[in-house]
């Protein structure tokens, strides 16, 4: 016998869950389903997500490999950590 369970999420995490779901040509309470089996039988609780960086971060990583690239904004190498410092304190 099937129930239902209401649960509150974020709008932004089920419209996620759900186009991805899509894409994977599964139901999202299917993988709801499965995911309470598993925490049922495992009697635990593992949670892992790839990291992702933000657009801003990406745009900001972007010109940084572009700056190494050109041997632009670059100061250094530096032999000493103390060589390091009195550099960063002539800022």
């Amino acid at each position: 016998m099937k129930i239902m369970i209401n649960i509150k999420a974020d709008k932004e995490v089920k419209e996620s869950a759900q186009a991805l779901a899509k894409d994977l040509g599964l139901p999202l309470s299917g993988i709801i389903n499965a995911l309470l089996k598993e925490f049922v039988r495992n009697r635990s609780v593992s949670f892992s997500a790839v990291p992702k960086m933000t657009r801003a971060l990406e745009n900001v990583l972007g010109k940084v490999e572009n700056d190494i690239k050109n041997k632009k904004n670059i100061v250094g190498p530096f032999r000493t950590a103390e060589e390091m410092n009195k550099y960063l304190d002539s800022l």
